[in-house]
Parts: structure tokens; sequence; C-alpha cells
């Protein structure tokens, strides 16, 4: 009797977890199971804010994929997904082609540009290992080469970040600490150096609980963070952004470096492959499951999952990430079991820690509000945990956080 075969495309959190929690569930003999993913490697994109500012070397946000998997389990493709043949039972690679019997999609989120003119070709992006590093030299190239111009240029050192959520804050956290050490290696004056940030939105971290945002932004104030909050990107150029308040007209803010943090769709394959979807991303049903393809599942940033309680959707976070990858991989065994008694997904929010650099944090856990390092600590123990989750002890040990105060 043919085995049942599971293609998992993406090593993010949901595909890795799923990954991961499968091989343990499931028999060799009962399966096979691909994962497909474009890197040898999975990246903590929880970690990026801070290679991105020059705070975390980038090898450290990143790991073997092949560290992680049962290879006598789980066959590993590093490829490109092209195109999903839902109809054929087929997905299109780059270097060739794979049939599944049951496909997990996994392909992580895009950043939503929204069509502002210039975003795209002027500004730099949190997205991956490699933007964080073209990013971060970039902000390393405009300091070191301040000081050999004849005429300088103070619209070197300005940064711009475009977004108030939490990559975006993030990353000024990061940054902050950040720019007292680049002015020291480059010998600049620290007062010459501007961030500000832009965000479309009435509130900084908007959903947030208020108290804590009102925290976190007079901490980014002190270190010198300038706040232009109800206020658009119009255009993005060479030489800096066009801004505008409600109808007003646009005025230009020079800057050396812009960056984008403000925003995430679905991954352009799933519209390219014809599923129905809204920013790229699925309306999954309660298994999620693709409607009307129960072979399908789609987790992390391209599944839509209301809350039904606000009746929003869930953020696309790594926490529900790898949630979602937990139940993906008990329902597959169920499956190839022939047991349909799928278990529906039901989120568990554990809290939310945002960073604002080493030792300071703002976060609600359990319930519980934190700031400054107690909330700092959780966020290690967050992450600590996800390391764990995927690769237990030896992971923890090779990449966790334990600087923890």
């Amino acid at each position: 009797m043919k085995k049942p075969k599971i293609v998992i495309l993406g090593a993010g959190y949901g595909g890795l977890m799923t990954t991961v929690r499968l091989q343990k569930q499931v028999g060799v003999n009962e399966a096979d199971i691909v994962l497909v993913n474009k890197n040898d490697y999975h990246y903590e994109t929880t970690w990026l804010h801070e290679a991105s500012a020059g705070t975390l070397h980038h090898d450290r946000v990143r790991y073997d994929i092949r560290d992680v998997i049962d290879r006598s389990k789980v066959d590993f493709i590093q490829d490109t997904v092209v195109e999903i043949k839902k109809d054929e039972k087929k997905v299109i690679l780059e270097n060739g082609e794979v049939d599944y019997d049951y496909l997990v999609i996994s392909l992580g989120g895009e950043p939503e540009t929204f069509g502002i003119q210039g975003l795209k070709e002027y500004a730099f992006g949190i997205t991956n290992v490699n933007s964080s590093r073209q990013l971060r030299e970039h902000i390393e190239y405009q300091f070191a080469t301040y000081n050999m111009e004849a005429e300088k240029n103070d619209t070197r050192l300005t940064i711009v970040v475009g977004g108030a959520g939490f990559t975006g804050i993030e990353f000024l956290g990061e940054l902050t600490n950040r720019i007292p050490e680049l002015c020291r290696e480059y010998d600049i004056d620290p007062h010459k150096v501007k961030i500000v940030c832009v965000e479309a939105a009435p509130t900084v971290l908007p959903g947030f609980d208020p108290e804590l945002v009102k925290y976190a932004v007079s901490q980014l104030e002190r270190k010198g963070v300038e706040f232009l909050i109800g206020t658009a990107i119009k255009e993005c150029t060479p030489e800096g952004i066009f801004v505008a308040k409600g109808d007003e007209e646009p005025y230009e803010i020079k800057a050396g470096t812009v960056v984008w943090a403000a925003g995430v769709r679905g991954n352009a394959i799933i519209e390219k492959s014809g599923f129905e979807a809204m920013r790229g991303r699925v309306k999954v049903t309660p298994e999620l499951r693709v409607p009307g393809y129960e072979d399908v599942f789609v987790i992390g940033d391209s599944s839509l999952v209301i809350n039904e309680e606000i009746n929003r959707p869930y953020p696309p976070t790594a926490q529900i990430s790898m949630q979602q990858g937990e139940n993906v991989a008990k329902n597959l065994a169920k499956l190839i079991r022939n047991n349909q008694d799928l278990e529906p997904f039901e989120f568990d929010n554990k809290g939310t820690v945002c960073s604002l650099g080493e030792n300071d944090a703002i976060g609600v856990v359990f319930g519980k509000k934190l700031t400054g390092a107690k909330a700092s600590f959780m966020k290690k123990v967050i992450d600590n945990r996800s390391l764990f989750m995927i690769g237990g002890t030896g992971l923890l040990l090779k990449k966790g956080k334990f600087k923890v105060f």
C-alpha cells in the first residue's frame, strides 16, 4: 500500500514546528514527509530587528535546518516554490516539482507597501537575514562616510522608520542602543543623529495596552526618537520621504536611511496559485484547511484566523504560527491513520512582549503587565522557549539568550 506523501512548504516558525512535531508522531513506514525551503537555514524572524541594528550578529539569528529534522524521516529539498497546482496536487519549484497527498503552506509573509511610490526601490526592509545585514551595513556606511566628506551632509545621519508596530518599535529600541556605539566608533557628535518614526495610525503599537504604549514612547523619546503619529508616508525618494497629516500638503524629510516596517501581507504564491485570499491571506477553516481543498493546510502569515471575541483576524505572530504547526501535525497524524475526527485550532495567547532594546521591554504575560528589566527577561524566556520547542536542549544551548540582566 502506497504511503501518503506530506509536503511542507517553508521552514519558518509554523513549517518547522509542523515538521518536528510530525516526525515524532508518525512512523517511518506511515508517511513520506518532505520539507521544502529556499534556504538551508531557519531564521528567527523575531530577532531580525537586532541583526538590522547591529546589536546581534546576523549568524546568531539563524540555524541549519538539518540540525533539527530527523533525516531518516524527513526529505529536505532546498528550492524555491514557484506555484501550487492545487487541482493536480503538485508543487512547481524552480528546479523541479513535487506531488503531494497532503500539503502544508507555511511560506511566510511579504512587506505590504500599500502602493506607496518609491518604497520598494529606496526603503530598506527587515524581512530576512540578508535584508537585515544590508540595512546594518548601510547605516554603518553612512556613519563611516560622514566624517570623510569635506562638506558635511547631516542628512546621512537621519534615519526614518516607517511604522510604529512591533517591528518598528523593536528596531528603534535596538537602534537607540547602537547609535552611541557608532558615534564613538566614527567620532560623531550624537546630537547630529536624528531618528524619526512615522506612523499613519493614531497611536504607537495599535491594539496594545495604552499604559504600556505610553511607557514605550517615553523611553524611546528620552533616547532621541521623534514620533510623527497620525502621519502617512506619501512617497519615498533617494533623498528621503514625503509625509502628510490628513489632507495637509505633503512635506519632505531628508534622510540617508529609510526603513519600512509597516505592514505584512501573505505570500504572493497564494494568489498566483489561485487560492481565494485577502492580501495574500487565506481565511482557513477551523482545522486550518483551505475551504474546498481538504488536503491543503495554510498556517503562519498566509493564514487568516478570526478572533471571535472581537471579530478581527489574529495578528500574524511567531506564537500563533507555532501553535498552528502543532495543531496541523496532530491532525495530519490522524488523517494518515484514517481518523477524520480533527481538532479545531484554538489560539492560546500566552502573552506578548515588545522589546525596547537591551534590558528594557513592555509586555502582557499571563494577564500581567510588565515593563523594564522584568519584561526584557520574559522576552528572552520567550525567545529561548521557541528554540527549545523546535530543537530541544541542544539548540537552546547553541543559540539561546542567557544574558538576562
